[in-house]
């Protein structure tokens, strides 16, 4: 396999003798209301990732393959055209700028220039404000990735400093989380679809059991830390999934069908288009796999459909509709005697089952007041549940056939409504703008958990409904706030970006859970029914402050610092765990981040996001094992700082060199963090100056990417430096639940193929074998060690219909 990385390099030199024949697409851009000629626009062919710029007298010229193609022209101040045309002879097109009624965009850096799948979000992009905040934007068409089997090592392989767990081979669920937080269903994020939430209770369970088919999402925008004024007050920021737009076409049929190792199937359809005022878009994805663990196989549904309405020029309003169902078998941990023992692929438990069922419907109204004032709302709704069905006992505990299970039942009753106004104004002759906006949610947890069949099946039904054994709550939640930011330029390079939340938080807490009492012979010897009633209402007051310097038009300093504050959640108010304990006396977490970095693009070959951030956590949540024990005890554990570096840096290779090679591109790329996380204070002396648990210290992740004519090539290297798994550091605990987990390094190798209405895809992930693990799990779906996919294949074939 050595040859491929050097395949790679020779492809573009050899491009001449391959290359297609070719036609020149030429014009002239001017201005529309003056008919000067416009120098310097970027002329971009979206589907092979070309951009030219007119000369002085406004021209263009660029020579494509025949075919199908999507030119768009942009320049800072004009609004951008596109246009589609179908190339089989040389042509001329013009184009004809609008002159942009606000000037802001001119201090922006664009995002036109892709840069093989990462870019940034604008300082004014849809309704939100980013100016001087730590964003990323990944771009799914741009690179190739097993977006099949949900890869997120792939996919959020630009990312500097996220953890990502790997806990089922089919990306199922995304674990992911920045800067020391938890990766576990990234709960540290605030997790959203086109902008509006998708996690199972925002305040008291924020997990995200829900992520769209990769396949249908065009670009995922991540803000850090600084989210918090405007979308919640995570510690970890802002996720958020926008999915594919209609097609400019009255209809558009996309087809693919992937296969990939241990049975994995995924069959993807998507329609989409635009009719007057109507536009339209829709997915429905079936996945399978048998899994490379025993007893691991699942099914699962994806749906989505969205229906937009122009009611007139100024007014546009929608509907969208998301609909997830899977089934999967859990095959449970390991001990770390048995991972070191090689057969990674052996499961300790048979009887584990994890059942999921989503529902989330939403409505978009976006209204144009002025040329300088638009309106936005956005409500929702999530009408779900969620089943974990298994043995709870440690993992070295043998699994008993005629005993019952457990099973944990969850459903989920959540509305919000989010309404946002965007004024951009001008002071002191300089641009500024600003967002005000205010949230109302309304959220209802039912939790049941108690006995369950004995058999191995799926059956996620109670023995006992009408009065589980163990627990039966209410846990209703709601939330108001109010939240404006404002962006300053106080002159054409330097602005000020400063804002305010204010939340108000209530969660309630309402019903019974049953402490039962055994003796070494597993008899029950006694059995106390609790009652439960709690509420809990505050206040929480956020602000932010951020700041940017343009060095020049393409490069920026931006400095930001925000509080942050999570709540506490239902898990950690009661939970029937024979792994766990809880403190009944916990509180909610608070605390800021701060970022100050360099970004941009220099000498028109390197993009470059550098940057320092500090993170403090004050009254963390976390775990730790009690002397004398092995049960975990949960608790407000001491305070963490969180310092670390997050470079990164993509080189375009081609562009380097003076010759104008338009149809080939070879980048390298480097993903770097540095993290330092310590626990600075704490009352448990076992834990003051400890690492916080799931932080390496080193993550890296680098590669090459590639693209000529319809070709998309991605070689990735990963690497993790060694981590704990708790807040005590321990190195090893004969039931798996606490110890480290060793630094791995994995190879990732994708490929794609667009000729025509087809496209290809395949590629390895883990090339080279790698036997690792990334998470300790101290219940489902463990306990104990997960271990990650071995090597693996899959290939897709898509067809378009339009």
């Amino acid at each position: 396999m050595k040859w491929i990385p050097l395949l790679f390099v020779l492809i573009p030199f050899l491009s001449p003798s391959l290359k297609a024949q070719s036609f020149l697409l030429s014009g002239k851009i001017t201005a529309e209301e003056t008919a000067e000629p416009l120098a310097g626009v970027i002329v971009f062919v979206q589907d092979l990732d070309i951009a030219d710029y007119s000369n002085g007298s406004g021209v263009y010229e660029l020579s494509l393959p025949p075919g199908e193609h999507l030119v768009e022209v942009s320049i800072l101040g004009m609004e951008p055209d596109s246009i589609r045309i179908e190339l089989s002879q040389d042509t001329e097109v013009d184009f004809s700028l609008i002159q942009k009624s606000l000037d802001l965009n001119e201090v922006e850096i664009t995002a036109v220039k892709r840069t093989s799948g990462i870019t940034r979000l604008k300082a004014l992009d849809g309704f939100g404000i980013y100016e001087a905040k730590k964003n990323e934007v990944i771009v799914l068409g741009d690179f190739a990735a097993n977006k099949a089997a949900n890869n997120a090592r792939q996919i959020f392989g630009k990312v500097p400093g996220l953890n990502i767990w790997e806990s089922d081979f089919a990306g199922l669920q995304l674990d992911i989380a920045a800067r020391g937080l938890g990766p576990s269903r990234t709960a540290n994020f605030n997790t959203r679809q086109n902008g509006y939430d998708m996690s199972a209770d925002a305040l008291g369970y924020p997990e995200s059991y829900y992520m769209p088919a990769l396949q249908a999402v065009e670009k995922i925008e991540i803000v850090r830390g600084a989210a918090s004024l405007q979308y919640g007050s995570q510690f970890g920021g802002m996720l958020n999934f926008k999915l594919k737009e209609a097609p400019d076409k009255p209809i558009e049929l996309n087809l693919e069908q992937s296969i990939g190792s241990f049975g994995l199937t995924n069959s993807f359809l998507s329609a989409g288009g635009r009719k007057n005022k109507i536009d339209y878009y829709a997915y429905y994805q079936y996945r399978r796999g048998d899994g490379w663990r025993e007893n691991s196989g699942f099914d699962a549904h994806t749906a989505f459909a969205r229906i937009g309405y122009q009611v007139e020029e100024r007014l546009k309003i929608g509907f969208e509709y998301s609909y997830l169902y899977y089934r999967a078998q859990q095959p449970g941990g390991l001990t770390d005697e048995r991972f070191n023992s090689g057969n990674l692929s052996e499961s300790l438990r048979g009887r584990n089952w994890f059942g999921v069922r989503w529902n989330l419907l939403a409505s978009t109204l976006d209204y144009k007041i002025s040329n300088r004032t638009k309106f936005n709302v956005r409500t929702f709704g999530l009408f779900s549940s969620r089943d974990a069905l298994g043995n709870l006992q440690q993992i070295g505990v043998p699994d008993n056939p005629n005993e019952d299970r457990t099973l944990i039942s969850d459903v989920f009753r959540n509305f919000g409504s989010e309404a946002r106004l965007l004024h951009e104004y001008r002071l002191n002759r300089q641009e500024a703008a600003l967002i005000v906006g205010a949230r109302y949610y309304n959220g209802l947890t039912q939790r049941k958990q108690g006995a369950a069949s004995a058999d191995n099946t799926p059956d996620f039904e109670l023995l006992n409904p009408q009065d589980p054994e163990a627990f039966d709550y209410d846990f209703p939640s709601e939330n108001h706030a109010l939240f404006l930011e404002n962006l300053m330029y106080l002159s054409p390079k330097l602005s000020i970006t400063a804002g305010l939340r204010l939340e108000h938080i209530r969660t309630d807490a309402e019903g019974i859970w049953k402490l039962n009492r055994f003796n070494f012979a597993g008899d029950l010897i006694s059995s106390i029914v609790n009652e439960d009633q709690s509420s809990n209402r505050r206040w929480v007051p956020l602000w932010g402050l951020g700041t940017s310097y343009y060095l020049d038009e393409e490069v920026q300093i931006y400095a930001n610092y925000s509080r942050n504050f999570r709540s506490i959640t239902f898990s950690d108010l009661r939970v029937v765990n024979p792994n766990f304990q809880l403190d009944s006396l916990i509180t909610d977490e608070n605390g800021f981040n701060m970022d100050i970095g360099i970004r941009g693009e220099l000498w028109d070959c390197l993009n470059l996001d550098a940057s320092l951030f500090l993170l403090r956590y004050n009254d963390r949540i976390g775990q730790y094992e009690l002397p004398g024990s092995t049960t975990l005890f949960r608790t407000n554990i001491g305070n963490s700082r969180h310092l670390g570096v997050e470079l990164f840096g993509e080189l375009d290779i081609f562009k380097m060199f003076t010759w104008r090679q338009r149809l080939a591109r070879l980048s390298v790329f480097l993903n770097l963090s540095v993290t330092d996380a310590t626990y600075i204070q704490s009352d448990i002396s076992a834990i003051r100056n400890r690492r916080v648990e799931y932080v390496p210290n080193l993550m890296l992740r680098t590669g090459v990417n590639y693209r000529w004519q319809g070709i998309k090539a991605t070689l990735q290297f990963s690497y993790l430096s060694e981590q704990y798994s708790d807040a005590t550091n321990s190195t090893f605990n004969p039931n798996a639940l606490t110890g480290t987990i060793p630094s791995y390094l994995v190879l990732d190798l994708s490929a794609e193929y667009e000729l025509k209405r087809f496209t290809f895809s395949l590629g390895v992930n883990n090339l080279t074998d790698e036997k690792y693990f990334t998470r300790r799990a101290a219940s489902y779906p463990g306990p104990g060690i997960i271990p990650a996919t071995p090597r693996s294949f899959y290939f897709a074939l898509g067809y378009r219909i339009d």
